[in-house]
C-alpha cells in the first residue's frame, strides 16, 4: 500500500533519530563504521518499521520475513532498528563493540533478531538464497531480503548467487544494493569499476529496479515492484549517499570506518538536530 504523508513523516523522523543513535553509539565506542551505516538508514528503517512481517514476541516464527545484512559493518543501523522493534533493550546500544556485548561490530547470530552472522563480505546473498529456497520448499509466504554494499560486489561469490537464484524462480528473494559509490579505500570507480550493474543482474535473470535509496517513497515503490514480480528474484539498486545526513561525512571514503572525535560528533549532532 502507498505510504501516506503522515506515515512518511513518521518514518523520516525515525531515520533522523536512528542516525543520531547510531552515531552516538559509534562515538561512545570510539570505533565503527559511520559512513555505511548512514547510507542504508532508509533501507533498513523502511524494511523493519514498515514492510517486514516479524515480531520480537515470536522471534522463531517459521513464516517471519528475514533480512541478511551482508554489509555487516553497518551493524549500528541494524541494531537501532532491532531495538525499536523490541528485540533488544535500548540501554544495550551503548555497549556497542564492548567485550561480551550482544552488539558486536558486525552482526552475530546469537543476537536477538539477527538472522546471520556477518563480517566477511560477499556471503550474505548466498545465505539469503538458501533461506529463500528452504522457505519455498516449505510453502512459506515469507520474504527474504539481503542488503549488500556496492564495494562488496567485488567478491566473486556474490555473482555465483546472482547467476543461480533465477534458476530456482525465487520471487520472494529481494537483494538490495546500497549503491553509495564509495568503498573502503576510495570510490568504486577507482577501486573496481562496476560499469553496467543493472545490465549484469538483468542478464542473469533478475528483475531489476533502480531508485533513490535515501528517498522513503521511492524505496517503498521499489519494494512494491519487488513484491509484484513473479517467477524471478528482484534486485533493488538503491542509489544512496555514504554518510547521508552529515555534511562532512557525505561521499567520503575516510568515514567508511573511523572513530568520531568529540568535535566531529558535536557538529554531526548539530546538523541532525540531536543533543550534543
Amino acid at each position: 500500500m502507498p505510504l501516506t504523508e503522515t506515515r512518511l513523516q513518521e518514518l523520516a523522523e525515525l531515520c533522523r533519530r536512528f542516525r543520531i543513535e547510531a552515531l552516538t553509539a559509534i562515538h561512545g565506542a570510539q570505533s565503527g563504521h559511520p559512513g555505511g551505516s548512514l547510507s542504508c538508514c532508509e533501507i533498513l528503517t523502511l524494511l523493519y518499521q514498515e514492510r517486514m512481517h516479524l515480531s520480537a514476541s515470536k522471534p522463531d516464527d517459521p513464516d517471519r520475513d528475514r533480512l541478511v545484512l551482508s554489509k555487516g559493518h553497518a551493524a549500528p543501523m541494524l541494531y537501532v532498528n532491532l531495538i525499536e522493534k523490541g528485540f533488544l533493550p535500548k540501554e544495550e546500544l551503548m555497549t556497542l563493540r564492548c567485550v561480551d556485548s550482544e552488539l558486536q561490530g558486525h552482526p552475530c547470530s546469537h543476537t536477538p533478531g539477527v538472522e546471520m552472522s556477518a563480517g566477511p563480505l560477499g556471503l550474505g546473498l548466498s545465505a539469503a538464497q538458501g533461506m529463500a529456497m528452504g522457505l519455498k520448499l516449505d510453502g512459506s509466504p515469507a520474504r527474504v531480503y539481503a542488503v549488500l554494499g556496492d564495494g562488496e560486489l567485488d567478491e566473486g561469490c556474490v555473482w555465483e548467487a546472482v547467476m543461480s537464484a533465477p534458476k530456482y524462480a525465487l520471487d520472494r528473494l529481494c537483494a538490495i544494493v546500497d549503491w553509495n559509490g564509495v568503498q573502503l579505500d576510495g570510490t568504486t570507480d577507482e577501486i573496481m569499476p562496476i560499469r553496467d550493474l543493472a545490465g549484469k543482474w538483468r542478464a542473469s535473470g533478475w528483475n531489476v529496479v533502480e531508485c533513490d535509496g535515501n528517498d522513503l517513497r521511492a524505496l517503498s515503490d521499489a519494494l512494491d515492484a519487488a513484491e509484484a514480480c513473479r517467477g524471478a528474484p528482484t534486485v533493488i539498486l538503491a542509489h544512496t549517499v555514504k554518510g547521508k545526513g552529515v555534511s562532512f561525512m557525505e561521499g567520503k571514503a575516510a568515514w567508511h570506518g573511523k572513530a568520531i572525535d568529540d568535535e566531529s560528533f558535536a557538529q554531526a549532532m548539530q546538523e541532525l538536530g540531536g543533543a550534543e
